[in-house]
C-alpha cells in the first residue's frame, strides 16, 4: 500500500515476475472501465505480464462500495490461494484496506428518496453547509470529512436521518470482525522525502495530459448518463478536467488544480497509512524486490491460507 505515484505498481510487477504472486488491485478508480489514463491503470502489455484482478469491473455510471470490494477481494484471495499462489494486494485506496481488515458495521440501506432530498438541499446550500449541519449531529464524523466530500457527507446525514444515531456511533458499536483466513504482511511504499513524491505527482500529471487525459474525460462527458457528481467523475484529475471542459477554468488552472488535488490525496493517504502496522520501504531502493522475496521465502507459512 502507499500514496499515489509512490512506485507500488512497478514493485508489484517485479514481485509477480519473480515469485508466486497474483495481483489484486486496491484502487477505487481502476475498477471503472474507460478510465485508464487518469487512474494510471497499467497498459495492456503490463497487464499481460502481470494481470490485475478487480480492474475494469464497473461502468463509470455505476457505484462501487467498500463492502463490494471486500466481498470481491476475499473471493479473489480464496481463488488465488486455492491455486497455490499468494495474493498480492496493491493500491492506494486506504478505506478498502481498512474495510478488508476490519469489516463493516451493519447499517441501514440507502434510501433513494432521502438521498434525492439531501442532494437537492446540497445543490441549494452547498456541501460546506451540509458539512456544518453534520457537525451539529455527528461532530466526530464531520471532523474526519472534508467539506466537499459529498458522497460521504450524504451517507452520514442519511444514516442520521434514517436512524437518529450518528454514523460514528454505528462504527463504535461495530462488533470485532472475524479474523481473515490468511496470514497478512503489510508493506507501505513511499519515498523518503515528501518533496520527491510531489515532483513525481507533478511529472505524472503532465504525462497524463500528454497521453490524452482531456480527450478521455471528454469522451466520458459525452456519454449519456454520466455527470460530474458521480463518484467515478469526482476522482482526482477527472473532476478538474471536467471543470475545464465545462469552461469553468482554463487549461493552466486545470493543471495546477489537478496537481494540487493529487497532492492532497497523497496527504490523506499518508494519514491513513500511519494507522496500519506496516513495514515501510522506498520502492526505489536498489534490490528491494529481491530482499523481500528472500525474506518471504524464509517463511513458508506465507503461502498457506
Amino acid at each position: 500500500m502507499g500514496p499515489t505515484a509512490s512506485g507500488k505498481t512497478a514493485l508489484a510487477i517485479e514481485l509477480v515476475e519473480r515469485g508466486p504472486f497474483d495481483i489484486i488491485s486496491v484502487d477505487s478508480g481502476m475498477v471503472y472501465r474507460h478510465m485508464d489514463i487518469g487512474t494510471a491503470k497499467p497498459d495492456a502489455a503490463t497487464l499481460t505480464r502481470a494481470p490485475h484482478r478487480l480492474i475494469d469491473i464497473r461502468d463509470p455510471a455505476d457505484a462501487y462500495s467498500a463492502a463490494e470490494f471486500r466481498r470481491d477481494a476475499l473471493l479473489e484471495m480464496a481463488r488465488i490461494t486455492a491455486a497455490g499462489r499468494i495474493p498480492l494486494l496493491v493500491g492506494g485506496t486506504m478505506l478498502y484496506f481498512k474495510v478488508l481488515l476490519e469489516g463493516l458495521a451493519a447499517m441501514p440501506e440507502a434510501d433513494p428518496d432521502l438521498r434525492a432530498r439531501l442532494e437537492a438541499e446540497a445543490a441549494a446550500k452547498g456541501w460546506p453547509a451540509m458539512h456544518a449541519r453534520l457537525a451539529e449531529v455527528d461532530p466526530m464524523t464531520a471532523a474526519r470529512l472534508q467539506p466537499n466530500d459529498s458522497q460521504r457527507l450524504q451517507r452520514a446525514l442519511e444514516v442520521w436521518e434514517l436512524t437518529g444515531k450518528p454514523l460514528s456511533q454505528w462504527h463504535a458499536e461495530q462488533a470485532p470482525p472475524e479474523p481473515l483466513p490468511f496470514r497478512l504482511i503489510q508493506l507501505a511504499v513511499s519515498p523518503p522525502d515528501r518533496s520527491i513524491l510531489h515532483a513525481r505527482i507533478e511529472h505524472r500529471f503532465d504525462v497524463m495530459l500528454e497521453q490524452g487525459l482531456i480527450g478521455e474525460v471528454a469522451r466520458l462527458r459525452d456519454r449519456p448518463g454520466l455527470h460530474a457528481d458521480l463518484p467515478s467523475m469526482r476522482a482526482v484529475g477527472y473532476a478538474q478536467v471536467w471543470s475545464h471542459l465545462d469552461g469553468e477554468i482554463d487549461a493552466d488552472e486545470m493543471r495546477l488544480r489537478g496537481i494540487y488535488a493529487t497532492r492532497q490525496l497523497a496527504k490523506r493517504q499518508y494519514t491513513w497509512l500511519r494507522r496500519f502496522p506496516a513495514e515501510w520501504h522506498d520502492a526505489a531502493e536498489p534490490g528491494l524486490a529481491g530482499r523481500l522475496l528472500k525474506k518471504w521465502e524464509a517463511d513458508r507459512t506465507l503461502a498457506l491460507p
